[in-house]
């Protein structure tokens, strides 16, 4: 019998293990020894599900593995496809592979640690993954988590979110700078210097500040700690959300009340489509930990 699949054989359940593997661990090597099998046997069975289903799930043009949007879409109906059938053999169990919650940063904030201690008293057989991940949707939309905590507007499609708390911004200066004196600042004085911006996971932008009064002069940075470390080297200033300073704390920068600047809405985001089978009760206890304050 021949080990690989013809394009008229139908998908069996090894296709959308292999491949699920494979998007998990975007590395064929690492894929095989989860499986337990040969890495050419895990190519076989990948390139075997792509042939039947006429599309490219997986990009090999680069060093690393990364899934194709087809990938990213079909990652939710294997995942949803697999679930249902362990589910049908061992209903009394819940799902043992890890719910994957990614964030580009400050997590849940003063939620975060109730979130996850509760998550595993509650569910021990789901872990939990708390995944920092330095992109605008902390990789939800590359297929790298199940879900994300993201902090103001996301114009991604094929995304669905839901408003769970606001916070207030705050202003991050320089640790021995003029304005970390201060007891509370407005956007109007930090427009005076450079503004630190991060473009890539943060929620300010120059749009912030009004037209006719922006920043003299921006930095931008692609991650949280170079923005930390330019604001504590004197390179600018830059906006944040309280979390940032609670979870965030750096000898080098002071974190200063910003009277003028609005709250920013911290979401949880997920892909509109089948997704894992906890997602429901991750949404569900993230609002009991947000009501209980």
């Amino acid at each position: 019998m021949s080990e690989e699949p013809t394009t008229g054989r139908p998908v069996e359940l090894r296709h959308l293990r292999a491949f699920l593997a494979v998007a998990d661990e975007l590395n064929i090597t690492r894929a095989a020894a989860r499986l337990r099998l040969t890495q050419p046997a895990v190519s076989r069975t990948l390139a075997a599900l792509e042939r039947h289903l006429g599309v490219r799930l997986v990009d090999r043009s680069t060093h690393h593995l990364a899934l194709t949007p087809d990938g990213v879409a079909f990652r939710d109906k294997a995942a949803a496809a697999v679930a249902a059938f362990d589910e049908a053999l061992d209903p009394g169990r819940l799902r043992t592979w890890p719910l994957r919650l990614g964030h580009a940063w400050s997590a849940f904030g003063p939620y975060t640690t109730p979130l996850l201690r509760t998550w595993q008293e509650r569910f021990p057989g789901t872990p939990l993954e708390l995944l920092r991940i330095d992109d605008r949707t902390a990789g939800l939309t590359r297929g790298e988590v199940d879900a994300a905590l993201l902090r103001g507007p996301v114009d991604a499609p094929g995304l669905v979110a839901e408003v769970l708390f606001t916070e207030v911004r705050v202003a991050a200066v320089t640790a021995d700078g003029p304005l970390a004196a201060r007891t509370s600042l407005e956007l109007a004085d930090l427009a005076n210097g450079p503004v630190v911006l991060n473009t890539v996971s943060g929620t300010t932008t120059v749009d912030l500040w009004p037209p006719h009064a922006r920043p003299a002069a921006t930095l931008t940075v692609g991650n949280t700690d170079d923005w930390l470390t330019a604001i504590a080297a004197g390179r600018g200033s830059g906006v944040s959300t309280a979390s940032t300073a609670d979870l965030h704390p750096h000898a080098g920068v002071s974190y200063v009340p910003l009277d003028d600047a609005p709250a920013v809405p911290v979401l949880l985001a997920r892909r509109d489509a089948p997704g894992h089978p906890a997602l429901p009760q991750l949404a569900s206890l993230a609002r009991e930990i947000v009501a209980r304050g």
